[in-house]
């Protein structure tokens, strides 16, 4: 394997790894002459937002 194809994979291997290290979010990779220069990660956590009841019942 030549040093190109082993950088390749090694690019390959950090991307996969980031999309599956993450449940929401994204992944931008920057190109340069052909060529992956960078990659970021941008996560995202989600919550569920809980219905305050001692407003609804305030309001009856």
């Amino acid at each position: 394997m030549s040093s190109k194809n082993k950088m390749d994979q090694e690019i390959i291997d950090k991307i996969i790894n980031f999309i599956e290290s993450m449940e929401f979010g994204t992944v931008q990779i920057t190109v340069h002459d052909s060529q992956v220069t960078q990659i970021e990660k941008g996560e995202k956590y989600r919550f569920a937002l809980k219905k305050n009841n001692e407003k609804s019942n305030k309001a009856k």
